[in-house]
């Protein structure tokens, strides 16, 4: 009975990890690498014959974006998800897969003017469509046998519609272990959904860690704060432009601006536009407004018996066509504009960036965590010029981030989720946050008496034995040679200077604002000579 640790081992993104039980080989999540986190193009680390089921804890494609790729390489086995995640999972695979298209595309056009041979997308959109045939959906709470020796239940883990902490009890000879891997843990009072729920009893627990070095902000009345915002960046003339994920974080975003709208909370214009520039976004709004029985949070239900929509109201607007996209910008009329991707990185919302960062009398609103190496977290941290489509644009937009708005767990609730475990793991494996934070995260569980390790990438674990048979490798992000590989003496130097740096900053708060733009400028300098 092993596990073994494919992805997400002291990285954000790429969730995949592999338990092995009486010969089957059962994959749980399969995501895309993303942001500085991603190596190899991608690559998968196993054949995909050796893998016989996947378990999906929710749609995001951090945890499911590379299921298509695992099927075009021959994958045919079963994939088990929760109803709403197997709905949302339609839309974001063949989304993820038009991107990655796109993304070929365009590379084989400035390749072929270079000379370089052409580029094959990860996946294809019909790649996606065959991954979908795959998929069987259950309700929370049901007790399903996957196959000999092994039973699942999916619980809810209140991060997004339908996402799922897998409950797992594997028997292997006279053995028998229970795991539970949490998926991502979501934020508690969030809009529309229903916190996490907690589980009982565990041998095992892979856990996340997105935010296990810190609290969220005491939250704040979001609808007051945004009115306020909005009041005040249109009575200058401006937009707001708000990075959103498109599914989970746009919704929430229209259940609190019908909320504005219908208390009359905008005085300046109370009839103001909301546009929705993102095609998945409103496929998923449609899921969204579905069949959410054994989904939903006491609120929003009692707003639906109310006979109130969740999602719509006056002056919302969804872009589906590039030219809607586009004639966004070219109307000079204050509007909020809601667009995917939420880190920055890609699609429309670079080219609303673009057109409204330079102009001091808008707004950026940020609404969810940005990850290193992305654009919006270069943003979050005072850039004062970005470049976008080879143009330097300079950063005059009134830079806001609504931090207590996570669909994350942050460290408390991480915390107590836990301790509510009776007894104790024999192991707690921290996964799925920065390399200093699960490392961070896995010394405050230790200190508090419960085991618990940040594994790195292809470690092996013995469950039977709790003993550890194969020591991982710290990843070489974007290697120039293929695959994967332990990093030189020198790399893991860099690194160990990379975490002194991280706590030399978290030191520095409080410090003169002088002291730190100096120190940022000095940082800033460094990093523009190695990108050069």
């Amino acid at each position: 009975m092993k596990l073994t640790f494919f992805g997400a081992a002291h990285a954000v993104t790429g969730s995949c990890h592999c338990l092995e039980v009486n010969g089957k080989k059962i994959l749980i999540d399969c995501g895309l690498q993303q942001g500085r986190d991603e190596h190899d193009d991608n690559a998968l680390d196993f054949a995909p014959s050796y893998i016989d089921y996947v378990l999906v804890t929710h749609a995001h494609i951090d945890h499911s974006g590379r299921i298509p790729l695992l099927v075009k390489e021959g994958f045919c086995g079963q994939i088990f998800t929760t109803r709403l995640t197997g709905q949302l999972m339609s839309i974001m695979l063949r989304d993820s897969a038009h991107i990655q298209e796109s993304d070929a595309q365009w590379q084989n056009q400035k390749g072929k003017r270079a000379g370089r041979e052409a580029v094959e997308p990860l996946y294809t959109v019909a790649d996606a469509e065959a991954a979908l045939q795959f998929i069987h959906t259950y309700e929370y709470g049901e007790i399903f046998d996957l196959c000999e020796g092994v039973k699942i239940r999916f619980n809810d883990a209140g991060h997004l519609l339908g996402s799922a902490a897998l409950e797992i009890w594997a028997t292997e000879g006279d053995v028998t272990r229970k795991i539970v891997f949490s998926g991502d843990l979501g934020n508690v009072d969030q809009p529309i959904i229903r916190d996490p729920e907690f589980v009982d009893q565990a041998d095992y627990v892979v856990m996340e860690s997105t935010y296990g070095d810190r609290n969220h902000e005491p939250p704040e009345s979001y609808t007051e704060a945004l009115a306020a915002l909005i009041d005040d960046v249109f009575s200058q003339g401006g937009n707001i432009i708000i990075p959103s994920f498109a599914v989970g974080r746009t919704q929430e975003l229209l259940y609190f601006l019908r909320e504005i709208k219908n208390e009359g909370l905008v005085k300046t214009a109370p009839n103001f536009t909301v546009c929705v520039d993102s095609p998945l976004a409103a496929e998923a709004t449609k899921i969204y407004a579905g069949d959410l029985h054994g989904y939903l949070d006491e609120e929003a239900i009692s707003v639906l018996q109310g006979g109130d929509d969740l999602f719509t109201f006056p002056g919302l607007t969804l872009s589906q066509t590039s030219e809607e996209s586009k004639a966004l910008n070219a109307d000079k009329t204050p509007k909020i504009i809601i667009s995917a991707s939420g880190m920055c990185d890609a699609g429309r919302i670079r080219h609303h960036l673009k057109h409204n960062l330079w102009r001091p009398e808008c707004a950026v609103v940020f609404v969810g965590y940005q990850g290193e190496g992305t654009l919006g977290r270069r943003l979050l941290e005072g850039a004062k010029s970005v470049k976008l489509f080879g143009e330097e644009i300079a950063v005059r937009a009134r830079i806001v981030n609504f931090k207590g708005l996570s669909s994350h767990a942050d460290r408390d609730h991480l915390i107590a989720w836990a301790e509510h475990f009776s007894p104790k793991p024999q192991q707690v494996f921290v996964v799925h946050g920065d390399a200093p934070v699960t490392e961070v995260f896995a010394d405050t569980l230790n200190e508090r008496g419960i085991p618990a390790h940040a594994p790195l990438y292809e470690e092996v674990y013995d469950l039977a034995a709790n003993t550890m048979l194969a020591k991982g490798v710290v990843l070489e992000t974007k290697p120039k040679s293929g695959g994967a590989s332990a990093a030189s003496p020198a790399y893991v130097r860099l690194q160990d200077v990379s975490k002194e740096l991280e706590l030399l900053i978290s030191r520095s708060r409080g410090r003169p604002n002088k002291d730190l733009a100096r120190l940022a400028d000095q940082l800033r300098q460094v990093m523009d000579k190695w990108d050069a």
